[in-house]
């Protein structure tokens, strides 16, 4: 057994398969059912874990385009701005940031044009976005 914390293997084994039954995760993890819906539950209603998703291969989405949108924000409008841009339909992800962008946003379209609009038209209209920068995905390499 790994010296990891229970805690630490169980949020191993659903970061790795997010779709793992408890009985998996049980498994995986080398602890009963009953440990793994404690831990889970735990780490639920304490917001450690806050969703279950999927992670999609723009290359195999037909007429679907992802971008991932560097943001800079005006730092006395951050709060406002980043809420706003929370609210957008079209933002799927959004994600403060250390590196080159205040923010960092997933955006979905049906192709680049879309892509375009929504930053265009719905983005960089967020009082307090300064600028917006795409990177569109390519291919999902891991």
């Amino acid at each position: 057994m790994s010296a990891d914390t229970t805690e630490d293997r169980i949020l191993s084994v659903l970061e790795d398969d997010a779709q793992a039954s408890y009985a998996e995760i049980a498994d995986r993890a080398d602890v009963s059912k009953p440990t793994v819906r404690k831990y889970v539950d735990k780490l639920e209603s304490e917001g450690v874990i806050v969703g279950y998703s999927a992670d999609v291969d723009p290359k195999k989405l037909a007429a679907r385009s992802i971008a991932l949108v560097g943001i800079e924000v005006a730092s006395e409008k951050y709060v406002e701005a980043s809420r706003a841009l929370t609210d957008l339909e079209a933002v799927e992800s959004l994600y403060a940031s250390s590196g080159d962008h205040t923010l960092m946003a997933e955006v979905r379209g049906t192709d680049g044009d879309e892509v375009g609009e929504v930053i265009a038209e719905q983005i960089l209209t967020v009082e307090g976005v300064e600028e917006a920068h795409p990177s569109f995905l390519q291919e999902r390499l891991k």
